[in-house]
Order: C-alpha cells, then structure tokens, then sequence
C-alpha cells in the first residue's frame, strides 16, 4: 500500500512555488523526515536541476520506496536513515535541506539537535527550508493553530507549535540567517535560512 497524506497533497502547489525561487542555484538537496515520500516525487519532478535526497526513520522508508519506484526520477534518491538525535548523519554535505511540518512533532531538545546536524553538513552559503505552523510573539496566528497546539500537546506534552523567535536565535547560533518569512496556506510559513551569506562586495567609489 501506497501511503498517503492529504496535508501534502494540498500544500505541495503553494510550497513548490516559493522552493522555485529559493533553490534556483541549489544543485543537492536533503530533505529531513520525508514522510510518505510524496513531497520527494513532486518537488523532484518539478525541479528536475537538483538532486533530491529523502531520508526519514527506518520504518517509513518502505511507504516512501514505493512512490520513488513508480515515480522513477532518476533525481531523487532512495531513503537514507536519519534520526535527528543521532551525532552522524550519512551526508556529507549539501547545499539545501527542505523540511515540512516536524519541529512542532519532536520535542525541543530535538529540534535544537536537528539544526545542529543542519549545520554539520550544509554547505556555506546554503540553504535551510522549514515549512509548518508558527506562533509569533508567543502568539498563535489562528484559532485552527491553537487546537492544534492542544491536539498535539495531547498526544505528547514535549510537542507544540513552536515560537518562531526561538527558532530563528537558534538558526543564528548556528550561523544561519533569516533569508525570508513567508506566508502560506492554511496559516503555516515557509522560514529560509542560509548558512553565514558570502560578505557584501564592497564597490570602490
């Protein structure tokens, strides 16, 4: 069985169009929990000029095998495991990493450990494209935001929409600046951040 998320099959229209502006010079891209693996096939096939690697936990890497082998594109890459907790990753380095709606799942220490892995192999001058809710001055943006803050408090009390001030100081400890906050769909955001740009040329006078 194919599985199948209706959340991405909605999002994926909106997320392509800003992926298209900001991964114009990318060439690798890895992207973090890869889910079902309908997020690969899209984005892959749509941006044919870079190579899309997934990777998730061992466990979803059938489901996301699945739309890989009918999809066929010879740009998106089978599953490699990644748990964010982990010291070592099995990359190298790229020069982009793309995740969709997880920093609200894992607990806080996991996301403070996922964009430390981020920064281990993104290249400088990369890229890093986190999509999902966020709350902005400890507030929620919407009355739909707020339940599902309480719904995943609910199922785990360490989860939680996440402020997006402490995500951002938490980029730029890591030598990652705000490129771009965009607003998306369904009261979600699409937060850019490249690794320590390239200093600004200076022009002599």
């Amino acid at each position: 069985m194919k599985p199948y998320s209706e959340s991405c099959e909605q999002n994926q229209v909106p997320i392509l169009k800003v992926l298209q502006k900001i991964f114009v010079k990318q060439k690798h891209v890895l992207e973090i929990a890869s889910g079902t693996g309908q997020h690969a096939v899209y984005f892959g096939r749509a941006l044919s000029h870079l190579t899309w690697q997934t990777s998730d936990l061992l466990q979803n890497h059938a489901g996301i095998l699945t739309w890989l082998d009918e999809a066929k594109l010879p740009n998106v890459l089978p599953p490699v495991v990644i748990n964010v907790n982990d010291s070592q990753w099995p990359i190298e380095v790229v020069d982009a990493v793309f995740n969709a709606n997880t920093v609200h799942i894992i607990s806080w220490p996991e996301v403070e450990l996922m964009f430390a892995g981020v920064a281990r192999i993104l290249s400088a001058g990369g890229i890093l494209c986190l999509y999902g809710p966020f709350n902005y001055e400890g507030k929620f943006t919407s009355e739909s935001n707020a339940r599902f803050d309480t719904w995943l408090k609910s199922r785990d009390r360490d989860s939680g929409v996440r402020d997006f001030e402490n995500i951002n100081r938490l980029a730029e400890t890591h030598g990652l600046f705000l490129l771009e906050d965009v607003t998306m769909p369904s009261n979600n955001r699409i937060l850019v951040w490249q690794r320590t740009p390239p200093p600004i040329q200076q022009h002599e006078h």
